[in-house]
C-alpha cells in the first residue's frame, strides 16, 4: 500500500476512525468506547505508513502482521481497515451483528486482513512471538507488531512471551504498550501497578522506547527506530488518553467496555468535527 507522509492527512484519517467507530457502537448498541478513541492514532499510523500490507491481496506472504492482542479495541481496527481498503466502509455498521465478519472481538476466519482470533487478554504477545521466531526460521524478511494493553501485563502469558522473544533475539518483533492507565475494574496501578513498566521491559533484555501515543509524527518516528535494532525485540510504550477527543469520555474507566447512547453519540460527533476542523485549520500539522 502506498504509504501517507501528510500528518495532517493522517491526523484527518484518525479523526474520521474515531467518528466511525461512535457510529459504529451506537448501531451496535454494545461494545467498547474509551480503548478504540485511544488508539486510534497508532492505527492509522500503521496502516497508512508503516505496515507493508495489501489490503487489495490480504493474504500477501510477504506482508508485515499486526496482531491486536487487546481484541476489544477492535472497532478501532476495523474503521481503520475499512479506510484503508480492505472492505466497504458502509459494513462497519455491521458491527456485533448476527452474521457479521465484524465480531466483538476479531475472529480470524470472519474478516480476511485479521492475523488471530483475540479476545482472551495476555494471548497474543506470545502469537506474536510464534510468528516472529516462524518468519526468523523461513527467513522471510517480515516484522511482526503486537498491540498490547498495559492491564493485560497482569497476565503471566504476557511475560513468558516476553521472556521467549528476547531468549531468541527477536528484533523482527516490535510490541506497542497501549499505557492508557485504565482497565475494565479501575486504574491500572490501583487493580495491579505495572511500574516501573520501562525498567521491567529492559531487564527482560528488550529495546525499550517511548511516545506520546497521539502525536503522529512521534509514533512514526519511533515505530521506524524499531526496525534499527537488530540484537533485541523493540517494545513501545505509547501513552495514551482513553476516550481520546471526546471529552465525558477521556480517562475515564467507565467507559472502557460501554457504547454511548444516541444522545452522547450525538455531543461527541460534535466535539470530533470540532477537532477535524481545527486540524483542516492547522497548516502545520502536529
Amino acid at each position: 500500500m502506498r504509504k501517507i507522509t501528510d500528518i495532517k492527512k493522517l491526523q484527518l484519517i484518525a479523526n474520521t476512525v474515531r467518528q466511525d467507530v461512535i457510529k459504529m457502537l451506537v448501531a451496535a448498541g454494545s461494545g467498547h468506547s474509551a480503548g478504540p478513541l485511544g488508539i486510534a492514532d497508532i492505527l492509522v499510523a500503521l496502516y497508512f505508513n508503516v505496515l507493508h500490507h495489501k489490503p487489495e491481496d490480504p493474504s500477501w506472504a510477504e506482508r508485515d502482521r499486526l496482531v491486536l492482542s487487546n481484541g476489544h479495541t477492535c472497532p478501532a481496527l476495523y474503521a481503520t481497515m475499512a479506510e484503508a481498503g480492505y472492505f466497504p466502509v458502509e459494513e462497519l455498521m455491521t458491527l456485533r451483528k448476527f452474521g457479521s465478519k465484524l465480531q466483538g472481538h476479531p475472529h480470524r476466519p470472519s474478516l480476511q486482513g485479521i492475523e488471530t482470533t483475540s479476545g482472551p487478554l495476555g494471548s497474543g504477545l506470545s502469537q506474536s512471538v510464534g510468528m516472529a521466531l516462524a518468519a526468523k526460521i523461513d527467513n522471510k524478511k517480515i516484522r511482526v507488531y503486537c498491540i498490547t494493553s498495559d492491564g493485560e501485563h497482569d497476565c503471566g502469558n504476557t511475560w513468558e512471551g516476553i521472556l521467549l522473544a528476547a531468549k531468541y533475539k527477536l528484533n523482527n518483533l516490535c510490541v506497542i504498550v497501549d499505557r492508557n492507565n485504565i482497565q475494565i475494574d479501575g486504574f491500572t496501578e490501583d487493580v495491579l501497578p505495572l511500574e516501573p513498566l520501562r525498567q521491567k521491559y529492559e531487564a527482560f533484555n528488550w529495546h525499550v522506547l517511548e511516545v506520546d501515543g497521539h502525536n503522529m509524527r512521534h509514533i512514526i518516528d519511533v515505530l521506524e527506530e524499531s526496525k534499527t535494532i537488530f540484537e533485541k525485540p523493540t517494545v513501545i510504550i505509547a501513552h495514551t488518553i482513553p476516550g481520546k477527543g471526546v471529552s465525558f469520555i477521556e480517562k475515564k474507566y467507565e467507559w472502557h467496555g460501554k457504547p454511548p447512547t444516541k444522545e452522547e453519540a450525538e455531543k461527541a460527533l460534535k466535539e470530533l468535527e470540532k477537532i477535524r476542523s481545527r486540524i483542516s485549520g492547522d497548516k502545520h500539522g502536529k
